[in-house]
């Protein structure tokens, strides 16, 4: 026996096979993201009637020093998972939230700022999570309003474990009629 005769030939790549493969797998991933781009812009027209949240405070307001931290988005009370889409609402961002009694002033950066009139505010307190959003426990601060006809939950989650605390006891104090 001879050396040649133990010697493979390497396989050639069936070009033809992965070219389909490749395809298939291109247009699995752009069938997906067409998918979830409709399923937003359903979620849009759904949520239209939805009045746009006031986006600055009162001149006269008297806020708090703000506290940095996440804005986890709005999403329908009772229903952490349906992320309200309209009006930046649902968009993740940082965010400065600062109260007084006349309301809450989240001031976020890359989305569009929000006012919550003291009116509007139901409820607030420590839960785990918004808007498909899910932390640990107790560590998101959740503000329940209404806008328009709805009830809403806005999550906001302080950088700091003490800043967390403040917020959530300062929110307590200022809008006690609606602690949850």
């Amino acid at each position: 026996m001879n050396a040649a005769d133990y010697v493979e030939q390497a396989q050639v790549t069936n070009w033809p096979a992965r070219i389909v493969l490749v395809v298939s797998v291109i247009g699995l991933i752009a069938l997906a993201l067409w998918g979830m781009r409709r399923g937003w812009v359903h979620r849009v027209q759904r949520q239209a009637d939805l009045p746009a949240p006031a986006d600055t405070p009162p001149a006269d307001a008297q806020l708090t020093a703000p506290v940095e931290g996440l804005f986890a988005g709005t999403g329908v009370h009772g229903d952490w998972m349906d992320r309200i889409a309209v009006h930046d609402l649902g968009v993740r961002s940082r965010a400065r939230l600062s109260w007084a009694t006349d309301g809450i002033w989240l001031d976020r950066d890359g989305a569009r700022s929000l006012f919550i009139p003291a009116e509007a505010v139901t409820a607030v307190r420590a839960d785990r999570g918004v808007a498909g959003t899910v932390r640990s426990r107790d560590s998101m601060v959740v503000i329940t309003w209404r806008l328009g006809d709805r009830l809403l939950d806005t999550g906001f989650r302080a950088d700091a474990s003490t800043d967390h605390a403040t917020v959530l006891d300062g929110l307590m104090a200022a809008f006690s009629m609606g602690v949850q």
